[in-house]
């Protein structure tokens, strides 16, 4: 009798153990930033072809539950949605629809509910495709998506971008679009920002951001992981030292993890920039 009680006690601990992890990583949500490098045939042996089936294995081994995307252009996406568990949200910046690049999202469809999308252009005319401040040839874009966590109930945005490599203004002013329109949009509702800025953590461009959103780089529970730098180049030997890539989180989203990836085969990675990921909890 004694033996049967001392099972049934043993087995009552390890079941309440293995509910509470389980629970636990339900209420959490794995999020995360790439910039995909677009297709370019002078890339060679870093052709998108090359690099599509590698990219869809990092996805699903990190087990992300929903990531922006930075670059892709439409047949780049659509190599990215064979992985039938994702749907993705987002247009082409040059036109509203298909052409140029993306700024998709992307989202477990057993995990969320989509329940609005949108997107609006880096410049003066944020509601059509056109050119902002200084940047001098290439159009940029924000989309987002408002979601709802089905394990939890939680709703949240999601927001993801790609701000300009060349026009200082443009980034700056991006900023205090990309705040204006997360107001409007989100309100009061928990926003996650990702995407590649083009900018390090001191320029004014995310100091502005600052003023409104956290760092998950920096308000992280656990320390970092992995290099500070998140721009590679395809090039093994660059010292990654200079960030470029974020995520952002509004007050009511608590940051549990924060790393990038260097996953890598035969010296060579799967984009020109390192993808970063959180895991993160939405209050």
């Amino acid at each position: 009798m004694r033996i049967i009680l001392c099972s049934l006690v043993i087995l009552f601990f390890v079941s309440s153990s293995t509910f509470a992890q389980s629970d636990c990583k339900s209420k959490t949500v794995v999020a995360a930033s790439y910039n995909l490098r677009y297709e370019n045939a002078q890339d060679g042996i870093n052709a998108w072809a090359n690099r599509k089936d590698w990219i869809k294995e990092l996805v699903r081994f990190h087990e992300w539950d929903i990531f922006g995307t930075q670059e892709g252009l439409k047949n780049q996406l659509e190599g990215l949605a064979e992985m039938p568990e994702y749907d993705y949200v987002g247009v082409g910046r040059d036109d509203g629809k298909d052409a140029g690049e993306h700024s998709a999202i992307f989202y477990r469809k057993d995990r969320f509910a989509l329940l609005d999308k949108g997107n609006f252009w880096l410049s003066e005319t944020p509601e059509k495709p056109s050119l902002g401040w200084d940047a001098p040839s290439n159009i940029r874009i924000c989309s987002w998506a408002k979601f709802k966590d089905k394990n939890t109930g939680k709703n949240f945005f999601f927001f993801s971008v790609h701000y300009d490599h060349r026009g200082k203004i443009a980034r700056v002013e991006s900023s205090k679009l990309i705040l204006k329109k997360i107001n409007e949009i989100a309100g009061k509702t928990p926003v996650v920002l990702v995407g590649d800025f083009n900018s390090l953590p001191d320029s004014e461009a995310i100091s502005i951001l600052y003023s409104g959103l956290n760092d998950a780089y920096k308000v992280t529970k656990q320390p970092p992981y992995g290099p500070v730098g998140t721009a590679n180049g395809f090039n093994w030997e660059r010292n990654l030292t200079d960030r470029i890539d974020y995520i952002f989180c509004s007050d009511k989203v608590e940051v549990l993890k924060y790393g990038s990836l260097t996953d890598f085969k035969e010296k060579r990675y799967p984009s020109d920039h390192l993808p970063i990921m959180t895991k993160l909890q939405i209050q």
